[in-house]
């Protein structure tokens, strides 16, 4: 069997508003969540319960997402100024008491 080789480069990975968008997407996720709620009898009559709670871990794991593309976005951001990975973001640890 022969191995295979690409034939072109693979292309860059796109970049845009990625915290936004997570941001956005587990707001939506919690709004889901609110306005299945009241319904939450009729959802646990017809044995569709799980979506109430598909949505909750929907926002859940939404706000783990947004802790690491904020992570992600400020490492970018000290990798392109220059800077060493270990350097604290601007303006943290600097009381002087």
């Amino acid at each position: 069997m022969a191995k295979w080789t690409p034939k072109h480069e693979a292309p860059e990975p796109l970049e845009g508003p990625v915290v936004a968008t997570i941001t956005g997407g587990t707001i939506l996720w919690f709004v889901l969540f609110l306005v299945q709620l009241p319904f939450y009898g009729w959802f646990d009559d017809h044995g569709h319960l799980w979506w109430v709670w598909t949505c909750l871990a929907g926002a859940g794991l939404g706000l783990i997402g947004i802790w690491y593309v904020r992570g992600r976005d400020a490492a970018i951001k000290r990798a392109a100024a220059g800077e060493p990975a270990g350097t604290p973001a601007p303006g943290a640890g600097t009381d002087t008491d």
